[in-house]
């Protein structure tokens, strides 16, 4: 069994990955779904996530610029306006430091509500964020894909979620682009059997 990511980062990771670009799936598809997974997760109550299409709009806005920051990390296109939604929903839930009577300091939503629920969603990115472990949670760089992972590999090497897949899949692609289609749809010969060469 794989070990948990540090800070929590699991949940971060599972909330992007609510949607599969793949299999052209979303969990969070109506405020009701949303809801229900906020509630799974310890996030909010029933009670207190009576969600509207607002409030829906905010949590996808959240979970897609969540993505576009972990396709950073993976080499992708800087994420130059994702900093500011996740602002706004940090904002939106109060998040700020909390000490605790024995003195030990946590940051924490100071909202409730649904505001509170998303804003927890950021507490395990602010702490990955201070130990340099954010830069190993990546989104697939596989076009169609973009699943979201913690990069295990030593030296924070690792591009697809998975190599099995995403990764063969990947390379398969480019070397066919490489490699000229012959008349009928064939892959060339390499120079080397075309010359002659075994």
């Amino acid at each position: 069994m794989t070990a948990a990511a540090p800070h929590e980062l699991d949940l971060v990771i599972d909330f992007v990955n609510t949607r599969d670009l793949e299999e052209g799936t979303d969990a969070l598809s109506t405020p009701q779904d949303l809801a229900a997974w906020l509630a799974k997760r310890r996030l909010g109550t029933a009670r207190t996530l009576v969600l509207d299409e607002r409030d829906h709009r905010h949590a996808v806005n959240l979970r897609e610029a969540l993505r576009s920051l972990m396709l950073a990390n993976n080499g992708g296109p800087p994420a130059q306006r994702a900093g500011r939604e996740l602002e706004r929903a940090a904002r939106r839930g109060e998040v700020g430091i909390h000490f605790a009577d024995d003195g030990s300091a946590s940051l924490a939503p100071g909202a409730g509500g649904f505001a509170g629920a998303l804003a927890r969603l950021l507490i395990p990115v602010a702490d990955a964020l201070g130990d340099g472990s954010w830069q190993r949670v990546k989104a697939c760089r596989a076009p169609g894909c973009h699943w979201a992972f913690y990069d295990r590999s030593r030296n924070r090497s690792g591009v697809w979620c998975q190599m099995a897949v995403c990764g063969n899949r990947t390379k398969v692609r480019a070397y066919r682009e490489r490699i000229p289609a012959r008349p009928g749809g064939r892959v060339a010969a390499s120079r080397r059997r075309a010359a002659g060469g075994s």
